[in-house]
């Protein structure tokens, strides 16, 4: 067998030498351990039995169990790793272990020479099938074609797939340009047709860059039997294709989570919703998702929907004095449901790491996160979800990776830009809402699938936090544009029309900054920030009355902030009221006091930015918050 180097994480694996090492420094472990890694490296995300294990490692001897579990604990503690929350060797219970992380594969270094030639894993995406004779009752087909070939790829270590909500959606049109600057190797692309009771299926791969097929396949039956025949399809282009697919792969192609071809239309219907991005759609998801369990209530997926669906009604609401907790706890509940039912599912996972960061349950949500990525590493929404879970580097290098596979997904550049911010690192910061407006705004991969809500806002503070007025206004401006009922598009309009409204107030604008913090509370009545702003522009304009009533509705606001849990926002708000009421030390205290006494994560990551802190940031007790803001975000 030809020598071979891993390499995973800061990991180095060189059978030749038969040496594991991390960030270049040899390892002392025993050769079992080699010989363990060296199997569950070479077959990346696929289960290996604990009957393989044995054969290879102890041939022609008899062992028991405990000595394979012996060598198991020694490779995770020479890694680091943890059984609970894999990040590189997964147990399988009662079957075997899977190694869980990204693997690069290199041919050995040759004599005399220092170049290593790594093998390429090919990325490849589904487009979405063509409903070819305009069947309006089958339209829904065409993404959930979608969604089952790509589970279907996804169990072999050698493709790497992109999921169909990570393509631009000129590529989910089957575009070669589009699927050109997604960097894909491979594209499916296909179509479906129904002739009464019968579906036909039809597909060919594309080679991205030269643009011919490489294999094709067609498949046909009743269509009740629609995941059979989806099935048949995959099949024959891994047979055209000529990819291994290992016994373990062939088991989990064709694994349903439902047998009702009627619940699995439910969730696709549910889903294309939730993808819109549009509020408006959600309610009516719900509805789907509920049909899809009154169909199938053990519908692992199902859940999973639901779960998101109950997630983004709480998050329209999570501006509001009062977020509609309710909402919270039934997406962490059917989330909880979804992972009872299907342990496996790295949908579930994920979304349950979102959920419970937002309930500010950090470790479990950490939890969470890891074991999705470990289930199913390819998939980007994972790690995005992790890194949103995270705080920190740990946020920093997965979103890195986000970037890579998925670069128009505009959430990514906010949530990192969040941690630069935070650091202080202002120019950083920049420099990423840039780049993530630039992917927006490309002509080549056609419009994003995830409106940039925020960034033009957050580049507009930090813009005026680095001096530059006139591109804090363009930006704040810009983000005025986007609003609609696409989620958070009301939220950071109204966080626009703060931003406009300080800056008058700075320029001494007085009936300017009053306009602007009306229409913020014409969305968000009881929003403290704008109405301490407001009042801030009343005392301006000489309405010492008007603006003592609004100093009083924005205390009130900020009690009832406290009384509802939210106590990170309170502190902040109250820190504000305290530099409006001339008590700029007391503001310093209550920042510092919040930050200290909230759990590792976002707390205050945008004080840096905040217009209303500018006249105090030269204080050293303002400094001492942000050093200490700063050094939570390291």
């Amino acid at each position: 067998m030809q020598p071979v180097t891993y390499t995973f994480g800061p990991f180095r694996l060189d059978t030749a030498a038969y040496q594991l090492s991390r960030n270049n420094l040899v390892l002392a472990v025993p050769p079992k351990v080699i010989d363990l890694l060296a199997l569950l490296v070479s077959q990346p995300s696929a289960l290996v039995t604990k009957d393989a294990i044995l054969a290879r490692l102890w041939p022609d001897v008899a062992v028991t169990d405990n000595a394979l579990t012996q060598v198991v604990s020694e490779l995770r503690q020479a890694l680091g790793d943890d059984a609970a929350a894999p990040r590189y060797v997964q147990t399988v219970p009662r079957r075997g272990y899977r190694f869980v992380a990204d693997v690069e594969r290199c041919a050995a270094v040759t004599s005399g020479s220092h170049a290593i030639e790594p093998t390429h894993r090919r990325t490849i995406a589904i487009a979405d099938f063509q409903n070819v004779n305009g069947d309006r009752d089958m339209a829904w087909l065409a993404a959930g074609i979608g969604e089952t070939l790509s589970n279907d790829l996804r169990t072999l270590p050698d493709l790497s797939v992109i999921d169909r909500t990570g393509l631009p959606e000129v590529a989910r049109r089957g575009g070669l340009d589009g699927a050109r600057a997604a960097s894909l190797d491979w594209m499916v692309v296909g179509g479906y047709q129904r002739a009464g009771e019968r579906l036909r299926l039809t597909a060919r791969v594309i080679d991205v860059q030269s643009g011919e097929a490489i294999a094709q396949a067609k498949a046909d039956g009743p269509v009740a039997d629609a995941f059979a025949v989806q099935d048949t399809l995959v099949r024959q282009l891994l047979i055209h294709l000529q990819v291994p697919v290992s016994e373990a792969a062939a088991a989990r192609i064709g694994a349903r989570e439902t047998s009702s071809i009627e619940a699995y239309r439910a969730l696709t219907e549910g889903r294309l919703k939730l993808e819109s991005l549009d509020l408006s759609l959600v309610p009516d998801a719900i509805r789907d998702f509920d049909r899809a369990l009154t169909l199938d209530p053990r519908y692992a997926l199902a859940y999973a929907g639901l779960a998101d669906a109950r997630f983004w009604m709480y998050e329209a609401s999570r501006t509001r004095n009062k977020p509609d907790h309710d909402e919270l706890r039934l997406a962490i509940g059917h989330a909880r449901r979804a992972v009872e039912l299907d342990p496996g599912l790295g949908d579930a996972h994920a979304s349950l790491a979102l959920f419970l960061m937002a309930a500010g349950e950090q470790r479990e949500a950490d939890e969470a996160g890891r074991r999705a990525v470990a289930l199913e590493p390819n998939d980007w929404r994972h790690r995005f979800r992790l890194g949103v879970a995270a705080w920190g580097t740990e946020r920093l290098t997965c979103l890195a990776t986000v970037e890579r596979q998925y670069p128009e997904f505009a959430h990514t550049y906010f949530s990192e830009a969040m941690v630069h911010v935070a650091r202080g690192h202002l120019p950083a910061a920049a420099a990423v809402l840039e780049l993530g407006l630039s992917r927006q705004t490309s002509s080549r991969t056609g419009p994003s699938r995830y409106p940039g809500s925020g960034l033009h806002w957050l580049l507009g503070l930090t813009r005026w936090a680095g001096g530059d007025r006139a591109g804090a206004h363009e930006q704040l401006g810009l983000e005025l544009t986007s609003r609609g009922t696409v989620l958070y598009a009301a939220e950071y309009s109204m966080n626009a029309y703060d931003g406009l409204g300080f800056l008058a107030l700075e320029e001494r604008r007085f009936t300017d900054a009053d306009a602007m913090f009306e229409r913020a509370l014409a969305a968000y009545p009881d929003h403290a920030r704008s109405l301490i702003g407001r009042a801030m522009a009343c005392r301006g304009q000489q309405e010492s009355t008007r603006a003592t009533a609004l100093m009083e509705h924005a205390d009130r606001a900020i009690r009832e902030l406290d009384a509802n849990g939210r106590r990170t926002e309170a502190a902040t708000a109250r820190a504000y009221w305290l530099v409006a009421s001339g008590d700029p030390d007391g503001a310093c205290a209550t920042l510092f006091a919040m930050i200290e006494a909230a759990p590792p994560g976002t707390a205050g990551w945008n004080l840096p930015v905040e217009p209303w802190l500018v006249p105090l940031r030269d204080t050293p007790a303002c400094r001492a918050v942000l050093a200490r803001l700063a050094e939570r975000a390291g």
